[in-house]
């Protein structure tokens, strides 16, 4: 949860605070304070409201108890309820409706659990030791943070190229091989496959941060994303194409700050229309993947990126893939005639593997984890090697954007368009 600072400060917040609607929860709730150690006291009659007007005067508790029972809308009190809850406080919300998707939208908004009334001791004594044992746990922002983060985005010069797929191996590589917490955000909001390609639903998380930017903190970070794994979480969305997102792309910024305070790795799968709109979001990347594939418009639009990403990215490193390499065919550009025209050698090249591709979707797994034997993820394993590599050593461990001009490149382009017409 997330509010404005009151005086007083953290070291004067009460362990616990709980308001309900009835005496009937009262009376249950008291004895399960007692047991924890918590003041009987702290327990109030009256629900969320009375816990929204108490807490805007007030500092918030570490955890709070609200009950929805005579709420009309408890998805927007408990957004007002974010709205006066400092960072930190844990919010166990109790009510009478039993709707699956209220519930999803409830954990999603930042509740860190939902009881249904009438609820009995052992349901309320389950959910306030789990919230005694996040307390107590070590925050991922305390470990491993002797290391520099490793931020990546990871961009397609064109569309069918193979950003995504590369996006969501490399985060699964990140926290599987290189044994980092490691955050996947995929900012395609309204068709992006980072959770789809893990076989996860993707949450309201993403959404929730667009619309209201001011609630993210790290609390928020850790009920929004999706676990995929105990290393890697995801943070994906699916809106519906029928609502257009406008923001000013400040929510982006946020989580990637967010994230860099809660996770050892970070990788932004990064749409490129992004790049006009929020050049801003490549500010703290050390790292950039550009994906691109043997085709006349994706030499024009490397060519392109390359020097957009000299002038906007100077601090990150830029690693050039060939994604979709097919051995044995015609390609409609040769890997030489490529590199002539951008200026600059390729870095990687991971060849096409259908059958692989195929059992990843199959599976709902990504593509380095259901070829980790294989041949084709080799290269991808040694990219996430480097990565790492590179992040540990505080700077660049490869290529920059390129070295030559922008209208030297282009006039390469225009020499390539050249041969390639010959060709045909």
């Amino acid at each position: 949860m997330n509010a404005p600072w009151k005086p007083g400060g953290t070291g004067t917040r009460t362990p616990f605070l709980a308001f309900a609607c009835d005496d009937t929860s009262v009376e249950q709730l008291r004895p399960i304070a007692a047991e924890l150690g918590w003041p009987v006291d702290n327990v109030y009659k009256g629900g969320v409201r009375n816990a929204v007007q108490t807490l805007s005067v007030t500092s918030s508790p570490h955890v709070l108890f609200v009950d929805l029972a005579e709420s009309g809308d408890p998805l927007g009190d408990i957004n007002s309820l974010a709205e006066v809850c400092e960072p930190g406080t844990i919010v166990i919300a109790a009510g009478q409706v039993n709707d699956v998707r209220l519930y999803r939208d409830l954990l999603a908004s930042g509740i860190q659990d939902y009881l249904l009334k009438p609820f009995g001791a052992d349901a309320l004594r389950d959910a306030f030791s789990q919230a005694q044992t996040i307390l107590n746990a070590p925050k991922v922002s305390d470990v491993g943070m002797d290391r520099p983060h490793c931020g990546v985005a990871v961009i397609g010069t064109r569309g069918g190229a193979g950003a995504s797929t590369l996006a969501t191996s490399l985060a699964w590589l990140l926290s599987e091989r290189g044994k980092r917490t490691t955050a996947l955000l995929d900012l395609d909001v309204h068709f992006g496959t980072g959770a789809l390609a893990l076989d996860l639903e993707p949450g309201r998380g993403l959404t929730d941060a667009i619309e209201n930017p001011s609630r993210i903190d790290g609390l928020f970070i850790e009920r929004a994303m999706v676990k995929a794994s105990e290393k890697l979480s995801v943070l994906s969305a699916e809106a519906p194409i029928s609502a257009p997102i406008v923001t000013d792309g400040a929510a982006y910024y946020q989580l990637q700050e967010e994230m860099r305070a809660a996770f050892e790795c970070s990788v932004v799968d990064l749409p490129r229309a992004m790049l006009v709109q929020h050049p801003h979001l490549l500010a703290d990347i050390n790292a950039i993947v550009l994906v691109t594939e043997l085709t006349l418009a994706a030499a024009r639009d490397t060519i392109r990126l390359l020097s957009w990403l000299r002038s906007h990215a100077p601090q990150a490193a830029v690693t050039l893939v060939v994604n979709r390499m097919h051995p044995g065919t015609q390609l409609e550009i040769t890997r030489k005639d490529f590199e002539t025209s951008i200026e600059r050698k390729v870095d990687v090249a991971i060849a096409f593997d259908q059958k692989l591709a195929a059992q990843s979707a199959k599976l709902g797994k990504p593509l380095a984890e259901t070829g980790k034997a294989s041949k084709t993820i080799a290269p991808l394993a040694e990219l996430a090697d480097r990565l790492l590599r590179t992040a540990d050593d505080g700077g660049a461990d490869g290529n920059g954007a390129g070295s030559g001009k922008g209208a030297s490149l282009l006039a390469r382009f225009s020499d390539l368009k050249g041969l390639v017409a010959k060709k045909k």
